[in-house]
């Protein structure tokens, strides 16, 4: 944090192209300058982060009253704009018929980034807050969506991979699969070869978090060499969270 003063925080969904350009600017900020990102929409001369699923989702925005700024961002894709929109933007990179099988009101999450002045702070907890309540007016039941690891050299994360597949695999009934071409295997050593402290230091903090919330994983993880990142499918069934993961994550029990 370098932040030199308090921050005053407001969770707000977006409400016109102003507060929309605003969260794309952030993931610009964020996904292509800091994290070597891409993709066919991002236009780099207005620098701002978009997807074709931007005009059909949700975007919960954090701002920093003080500072008077964009600092969180988080994009929710409803199963009814999914389809107005033709899929999910996971269903690029996983088999999402398990979840679709399941019958239940499914939420996909994605884009979530802080401004790295925030992160390790308060501002995380804010977003969380917001999200849980978006959760409650629409009476979501499974949330899921792709995380990323930064970097496609699997090899290098052997262990946070093999860590996930060994103790964090979605049940069955959810189990959604990477897809070929791009699927890579997550076992990729045996859970006694495991590290597990160093694995989890690997784990980014967001993963981190729906793990702690009872989070799962998919089968399979996802080189997507556009993003420069390693996918993973997280997945998390609000009715199997207990009593203690429903008051980190916010919600009433």
């Amino acid at each position: 944090m370098t932040l030199t003063h308090a921050p005053e925080f407001r969770v707000t969904l977006a409400r016109g192209d102003a507060d929309l350009r605003a969260a794309q600017a952030l993931r610009y900020e964020v996904f292509v300058r800091e994290l070597g990102g891409g993709g066919p929409l991002v236009d780099h001369a207005a620098g701002v982060e978009q997807d074709r699923f931007d005009p059909f989702s949700d975007h919960l925005i954090l701002t920093d009253e003080v500072a008077n700024r964009v600092v969180g961002v988080y994009r929710m894709l409803p199963a009814e704009r999914a389809a107005q929109a033709g899929q999910f933007y996971s269903d690029d990179e996983y088999d999402l018929a398990p979840l679709r099988a399941s019958g239940r009101r499914l939420l996909e999450l994605g884009r979530s980034c802080l401004h790295a002045d925030y992160r390790g702070g308060e501002a995380m907890f804010h977003l969380w807050n917001g999200l849980a309540a978006y959760v409650a007016q629409h009476r979501i039941e499974i949330m899921f969506g792709v995380a990323s690891f930064h970097g496609t050299d699997v090899d290098a994360l052997a262990a946070p991979l093999s860590l996930l597949h060994h103790r964090h695999l979605a049940p069955a009934p959810l189990r959604v699969r990477a897809k070929p071409p791009h699927a890579v295997a997550m076992d990729r050593m045996p859970e006694a070869q495991i590290d597990r402290r160093a694995a989890m230091v690997q784990i980014p903090s967001l993963i981190k978090a729906y793990l702690r919330l009872g989070g799962v994983v998919g089968q399979g993880a996802y080189v997507d060499h556009a993003f420069n990142t390693t996918d993973v499918c997280l997945i998390m069934d609000t009715a199997a969270m207990s009593e203690r993961q429903r008051r980190i994550y916010g919600a009433t029990p």
